[in-house]
C-alpha cells in the first residue's frame, strides 16, 4: 500500500471501532482527550508521510486492528481479513525535511 492509499484509507474508512482504544492509549501517554481527533490529527505512517510528516524518532504509537480488503489473485475474489496498524498523534511527528 502506498503512502496516498494509507491516507484515504484513514480519512475515509468507515469503522469508529478503534476510537475508544485511540482516546485512551493517547490520554495514558499525557495527551489530552480534547487534543485527540482521529482522522484529524492521528494517523498511521504511512499517512503522516503523505501529509508530509514524519513520526519522530523513538515515538510509539497506538496499535489498533482494522479490516482489509485483498484480491485473490487466482479467483479475483474480494476477501477481508484483520490487520494489525500503529497510529500517531501529531504530537508525535514532525515536518518532513
Amino acid at each position: 500500500m502506498d503512502k496516498t492509499e494509507a491516507l484515504d484509507r484513514a480519512r475515509n474508512g468507515l469503522s469508529w471501532a478503534n476510537y475508544g482504544l485511540i482516546l485512551d492509549g493517547f490520554a495514558r501517554k499525557g495527551i489530552p482527550a480534547e487534543d485527540i481527533k482521529p482522522r484529524e490529527n492521528v494517523f498511521t505512517f504511512n499517512a503522516w508521510r503523505a501529509l508530509g510528516r514524519v513520526v519522530a524518532k523513538g515515538e510509539h504509537g497506538v496499535r489498533v486492528v482494522t479490516i482489509i480488503e485483498t484480491t485473490d489473485k487466482d479467483t479475483g475474489q474480494q476477501k477481508k481479513r484483520p490487520w494489525t496498524t500503529t497510529v500517531f498523534h501529531i504530537s508525535q511527528t514532525k515536518p518532513l525535511d
